[in-house]
């Protein structure tokens, strides 16, 4: 199953491709499918280019596979989902596409116009997946904010993530992936009112220079962004906020660079990411845009971002020593316990490492005391 986002992506996906095409050739495979969003962008040129592979599947082509697989049925959500993750959190698809404009986006030439999954079908999923142990749910999508304004003919994200929370057995609901312009400010109500709503969001910002977010087609400027920054702090005391910015886009200079810079250095967000520029082909920039940047600038930049980001993180690491948190266990190491806080994400955010004096069950929450802090990690007991 593969990624096409960007370069890293692709190169990581044929890199597998190619792996598993060598275990074939050693015989140590029959057979080989593959399919995603590489797959479905570029199906012709990966058939003429990697032959080991058997097939080539789009990325929503499960008809296909399955039928190939020697399956004669399919039915969309009736198959029982098998889980990536351990078996106390999941990742919980809501939509399907993308009907932002972006710049430098591919995602809406793989996956089509935004497609909002039914409230009613997301909530069986949710009530199958607590029925199996899972506690926490990571709300994902290109862009959560958009979700029904396709179905529903409105923005339907906070009444989607009452509806969940009132599901018995969701402890946790985590927010990715929203979308600044036009936000539904309805849904900070629901997240200061519901405890087992998290009090974070991930929510990508990009840039702060209107004249970036103007060649950017964020369709948003620098001071709706900080009000919008501003607003969620106020109504939602305590939250954490994910975001990631973007260097080396296109036409970017030092001056833009130094206003992002200040930018990160005055609101101090709690997490965030930063990642150079991609020239991805057929998008709007690759049509009307030069990739100008040195890609020895965007590493620089990119690193000095995020070495004001670790300082951040730090102060606000440290801010919570003596702190008692809650804290779900996500698995047992040589020394510790490794859980995370409500404020941090599987695989993107810090963990909270706790000390293995009592004996802890993985997938269970504790209330953690916080002993001492790193830039992204904490460390605790349970006492």
């Amino acid at each position: 199953n593969t990624c096409g986002f960007i370069g890293d992506a692709k190169e990581e996906s044929i890199n597998t491709i190619l792996s598993f095409a060598e275990a074939k050739n050693e015989n140590r495979l029959k057979k080989l499918y593959v399919m995603g969003c590489l797959s479905e962008r570029y199906r012709e040129e990966l058939q003429e280019e990697i032959p080991e592979v058997d097939k080539f599947y789009g990325k929503f082509d499960w008809r296909g596979i399955i039928n190939d697989l020697g399956k004669s049925y399919y039915k969309e959500y009736e198959f029982e989902r098998s889980l990536s993750t351990p078996s106390h959190y999941a990742y919980l698809k809501i939509s399907e596409g993308c009907n932002r404009t972006c710049s430098y986006c591919s995602i809406p030439l793989i996956t089509g116009k935004y497609n909002s999954r039914p409230i009613e079908k997301i909530e069986e999923e949710v009530r199958r997946l607590v029925d199996k142990g899972v506690k926490e749910f990571q709300f994902i999508a290109q862009d959560l904010t958009y979700y029904g304004l396709d179905l529903y003919k409105s923005m339907k994200l906070p009444e989607l993530v009452e509806r969940v929370s009132d599901i018995k057995g969701v402890e946790w609901i985590r927010l990715h992936y929203a979308y600044p312009a036009h936000f539904p400010l309805d849904l900070l109500r629901v997240m200061r009112e519901r405890d087992n709503v998290c009090k974070y969001l991930d929510i990508a910002l990009q840039h702060i220079s209107d004249r970036m977010l103007k060649i950017m087609r964020r369709n948003i400027t620098k001071q709706q962004t900080i009000d919008l920054i501003n607003t969620i702090r106020e109504e939602v005391p305590g939250i954490h906020l994910r975001t990631t910015m973007m260097v080396g886009h296109p036409g970017e200079q030092q001056e833009d660079f130094d206003e992002l810079m200040d930018f990160v250095s005055e609101f101090k967000f709690e997490r965030l990411g930063a990642f150079p520029y991609s020239h991805e082909e057929d998008t709007y920039n690759d049509k009307n845009y030069k990739d100008d940047v040195d890609a020895s600038v965007k590493q620089e930049r990119m690193n000095k971002i995020m070495e004001a980001q670790e300082a951040i993180s730090l102060s606000i690491n440290e801010m919570k020593i003596g702190d008692t948190l809650k804290v779900i266990v996500d698995r047992e190491d040589s020394e510790f316990y490794v859980g995370r806080t409500q404020f941090d994400s599987p695989e993107v955010d810090g963990e909270v490492l706790i000390s293995k004096e009592i004996k802890l069950n993985v997938g269970d929450f504790y209330d953690v005391t916080i002993e001492s802090a790193y830039p992204f990690d904490l460390i605790g007991s349970v006492r």
